[in-house]
């Protein structure tokens, strides 16, 4: 079920977001550089319950995450979907998938910064970009975000830059932090 912007829920109106979609790497798994091995796959603190309380409110999910490593020949289309089912295995199905596996030299659209992710995961769940939340660890996420006219939330790892928070607009602690933001 996709909610519009200001949908009522129970007896006020909230603004809720269309979409939430979030980086992959370090955002709901832990960042393993490159990872083609299901087992490698851990679960970001707090993450299935941030996932949990988006889906309760009835709110799509989806990925949007760049993967050069298929690019770069360092692991196959099909170990990237096995590796993708292991999140949703431990999180929950995500309602879309969108993946860029070109490296930042073959000047794509959908890498991130660029907003091409936002743009085909909005477009797949039938929503605006400007009406989804995207939420990842890195300043390419926030940037991706903006450039697509959606709003991003920042939530900082030890990966990180420092340039990269001060220049985020919204920055969160956590993950459930930034869903707690989300949810209002």
């Amino acid at each position: 079920m996709i909610r519009a912007c200001g949908e009522m829920i129970g007896s006020r109106s909230r603004r809720l977001p269309a979409a939430v979609l979030f980086d992959r790497d370090g955002t709901i798994i832990e960042n393993v550089p490159y990872n083609a091995d299901p087992n490698r796959v851990r679960p970001m603190p707090h993450a299935a319950a941030a996932l949990r309380l988006l889906r309760q409110a009835g709110i799509p999910l989806g990925v949007v995450t760049n993967q050069s490593g298929v690019a770069r020949n360092l692991f196959s289309m099909t170990a990237l979907e096995l590796v993708n089912a292991r999140v949703e295995e431990l999180l929950g199905p995500f309602d879309v998938w969108a993946v860029c596996p070109h490296r930042q030299t073959d000047l794509c659209l959908c890498r991130k910064p660029l907003p091409g992710l936002v743009q085909r995961a909005a477009a797949a769940l039938g929503v605006r970009p400007r009406h989804c939340v995207v939420i990842g660890d890195i300043g390419r996420d926030v940037e991706a975000a903006a450039a697509a006219g959606a709003r991003g939330i920042l939530v900082p790892t030890a990966e990180t830059l420092p340039d990269e928070v001060l220049a985020a607009r919204e920055v969160a602690p956590d993950l459930l932090s930034a869903v707690g933001r989300v949810l209002g």
